[in-house]
């Protein structure tokens, strides 16, 4: 269907793609990824051509038609929001445009009409009077209501444009269909209905995304870019990343057994294929693992972060009591009576529509902003450490990362180059990384060195807001992990849906009118039809 062959891209002396040769067959999924840099979304620009590699070439089926997920949001301004999504058929789109303007000749000729004959017979092939339709149905699967369908783009907030943009992607049946990042913007309802979209689309999809949930519902395949390589393996994110780690783990286990290797390897497999995550997909995945090499199974070459939270002292019974907290800015409720007790060992996510009042809740517990009322009262053997959403104001002195780190030390021995160094270095500040300046850090790099700072603070409960935002998916699966092995007692917010539903055994809905409080997972609770009409209710 769509093929890569001896592709190679390079930069001045940096060399993104090495010869690189990959086949995209129809009716598969693939998930694209890599370590930040590694060159993901510039390879989807390949694929769509607005990239030219340095050597080597793309090959697309004759007669197949390519969609992809346009990133100019402005592209579109002045032209109506249905019409932008119709034009994500270019052929279909021309047609239109090619019989409106012969229809409104006022010389209309013979040769005119069997011109016109000859597109209307086209336009029925391509379901072009179900155009507008299809389009339209796609608008509101997305969340888009149907009284802004006739709107100029211009008109749009930037988070529904995102949605227009997708719209137009998925129209008209593409036969390939690459997609960045397409969950950015989106809620959990419309994410789940796009999963679903994807899950019954029977053409190839290509895409990227940080969200592991929506890789390991979707995804058939995972393409990983390596060291200017791509590996293509069968199986989700979670497949492979569990694979990978089971094979590191027996290459360096050098008195197992081969067989015995196998048969691990066979187990695992086992045990993976029989736990899809949605129904849908069971069959085809068990059928894709039953049926694979185990020789495709590799070790990664990827680094994770070593990220690991320690409490320096265990805490008492009495954790963290608020009491009838309310909270509003500029007229808007944003916190509304909140009482909550947090008990010992408690792992809550906190939810809203509303992601300012979750950032809200945990400035006021920090006491970086004060509550309209109600109080909060911390138990006296807590201790606390706070990963904000906002963090620009820890870096704004020109000091090395050594230095940075050095401030939040608590000990002698922590304060020394060479604990600095190795502390950083399990974060992959390596070598001459850690003499960066705080200055200069990408937002991935400012939040892994905030993680070392909650780490360096060995408290016993952890609050954070957003904390995989800016993360690649070695750290996001990392801080998973960690957070999840915490023993202490964790607060937190996050878009991230695997993080939520891994490590949350309490989920909190704060609302203008009130809160949910509920002890489940996040997928109980959005089945939950109860919490459902709840929900309604208070954000009426």
């Amino acid at each position: 269907m769509l093929s890569v062959n001896n592709l190679s891209l390079q930069f001045g002396k940096r060399v993104l793609f090495d010869e690189v040769n990959v086949k995209f067959v129809n009716g598969n999924c693939y998930g694209v990824i890599g370590a930040n840099g590694a060159g993901k979304s510039t390879f989807l620009k390949i694929l769509t051509g607005d990239q030219d590699p340095t050597t080597g070439r793309v090959e697309l089926e004759p007669g197949k038609r390519m969609a992809f997920l346009k990133q100019n949001h402005f592209e579109f301004d002045k032209v109506q929001v249905l019409q932008t999504v119709i034009m994500g058929h270019k052929r279909l789109y021309e047609i239109m445009v090619e019989k409106d303007a012969l229809y409104a000749k006022e010389d209309f000729s013979d040769e005119d009409g069997m011109k016109t004959a000859e597109l209307e017979g086209e336009f029925a092939d391509l379901e072009g009077w179900n155009a507008e339709t299809d389009a339209a149905t796609l608008l509101s699967n997305l969340g888009i209501d149907e009284s802004k369908h006739y709107l100029l783009m211009e008109e749009l907030s930037n988070d529904l444009k995102v949605r227009v943009l997708l719209a137009q992607a998925l129209f008209g049946n593409p036969d390939v269909l690459i997609l960045d990042e397409p969950t950015n913007d989106l809620d959990l309802k419309t994410i789940s209905w796009l999963e679903d979209f994807l899950l019954d689309f029977r053409n190839t999809v290509i895409v990227v995304s940080h969200d592991r949930h929506f890789l390991d519902t979707v995804c058939t395949h995972i393409c990983d870019i390596d060291y200017s390589k791509i590996n293509m393996f069968t199986g989700n994110y979670s497949f492979w990343y569990q694979s990978s780690q089971l094979a590191s783990r027996q290459r360096s286990d050098k008195n197992k057994k081969a067989e015995d290797k196998k048969k691990e390897l066979l187990d695992f497999i086992a045990r993976f294929s029989a736990n899809a995550s949605k129904s849908k997909q069971a069959t085809s995945r068990r059928k894709m693992l039953d049926n694979l090499d185990l020789e495709e199974i590799q070790p990664s070459s990827r680094r994770y972060p070593g990220i690991t939270f320690h409490q320096d002292r265990d805490a008492g019974n009495q954790i963290l009591n608020i009491n009838h907290l309310s909270k509003s800015v500029d007229g808007k409720t944003l916190i509304h009576d909140m009482n909550i007790t947090v008990n010992k060992g408690d792992k809550i996510a906190f939810v809203s529509k509303d992601s300012v009042a979750l950032t809200a809740f945990f400035e006021i517990l920090t006491e970086n902003m004060k509550p309209d009322q109600g109080e909060f009262i911390y138990g006296t053997t807590i201790t606390t450490a706070y990963l904000p959403n906002d963090n620009h104001h820890y870096f704004d002195s020109k000091i090395s990362l050594i230095d940075w780190l050095r401030q939040y030390a608590q000990t002698d021995e922590e304060r020394e180059e060479v604990y600095l160094r190795t502390f950083l270095g399990r974060m992959l500040f390596t070598g001459e990384e850690a003499m960066k300046h705080a200055t200069v850090l990408s937002g991935g790099e400012k939040v892994r060195c905030m993680l070392s700072k909650m780490m360096l603070a060995k408290a016993n409960l952890l609050l954070m807001d957003e904390p995989t935002n800016h993360l690649d998916l070695e750290s996001i699966t990392a801080l998973n992990n960690a957070m999840k092995d915490f023993q202490g007692t964790l607060l937190f917010t996050s878009h991230d849906h695997e993080l939520v539903n891994t490590v949350a055994n309490r989920i909190i809905e704060i609302t203008p009118n009130g809160i949910i409080d509920k002890m489940m997972s996040f997928d109980e609770y959005l089945a939950d039809d109860k919490i459902t009409q709840l929900q309604q209710e208070l954000y009426a």
